[in-house]
């Protein structure tokens, strides 16, 4: 099976299949676009592919794919939104999209990429709230590079740690990768956590005493 993927990836056709799957991922977050990133960086620490055209292309795919979301956003996001039931997983990452989009603007584009299921919020948020689509190619180009960086560093580490044995380095690879999104997420249930606000302790119900007390007045 690793022979059999070894060579897929050597074939010059590995840079369409990633351009294809970064576009898809980003308006179809089901496609995994960077598993397949750090898979590629992992046989490129053997010399094929080659690293920079695996980082280029997937940086690429992955700003076209963002721009796809955008524009579903812009002329269908507010449809789409209205449909999704009030308590799903789909409508609160959309409403976290929205809210951070107030506070932190093009920003949230970087922060998202790293976030499951974030990035096509963040995209298609962005475009049903009318950002500039200036500013959001702009933002968008800094996410999609960096993201399209750290997934093959990521692979490429994983690599070169197991040169003979592709295999520990993919599976060291995913790890790092599965570790710091898991990371990310504890970071933000944390300070959602603290920054939630209290509700307001309840008053003592009487007790004996000041029955007694109340009555004799």
């Amino acid at each position: 099976m690793m022979h059999m993927l070894e060579s897929a990836v050597a074939s010059p056709w590995v840079y369409l299949v990633l351009f294809a799957v970064a576009v898809l991922d980003g308006f179809f977050p089901i496609v995994p676009a960077e598993t397949m990133v750090i898979t590629a960086g992992v046989f490129a620490a053997g010399g094929r592919p080659n690293l920079a055209l695996v980082i280029g292309v997937a940086a690429l795919g992955a700003f076209v794919g963002d721009h796809v979301s955008y524009h579903i956003g812009r002329t269908a996001g507010q449809g789409l939104l209205r449909r999704m039931p009030p308590d799903s997983k789909r409508r609160a990452a959309y409403e976290w999209a929205s809210k951070a989009l107030q506070e932190r603007g093009g920003l949230l584009l970087v922060v998202a990429r790293y976030i499951p299921g974030g990035r096509t919020a963040a995209t298609m948020t962005t475009g049903a709230a009318a950002y500039p689509r200036r500013k959001f190619a702009m933002f968008d180009a800094i996410a999609a590079s960096s993201w399209a960086l750290y997934s093959g560093l990521i692979g490429y580490l994983g690599g070169r740690a197991f040169e003979d044995d592709p295999l520990h380095g993919l599976l060291l690879g995913l790890g790092i990768a599965v570790s710091i999104t898991v990371a990310v997420e504890a970071t933000r249930y944390l300070r959602h956590r603290k920054a939630r606000p209290r509700t307001p302790e309840s008053p003592p119900a009487p007790g004996y005493a000041d029955r007694v007390g109340s009555r004799s007045n």
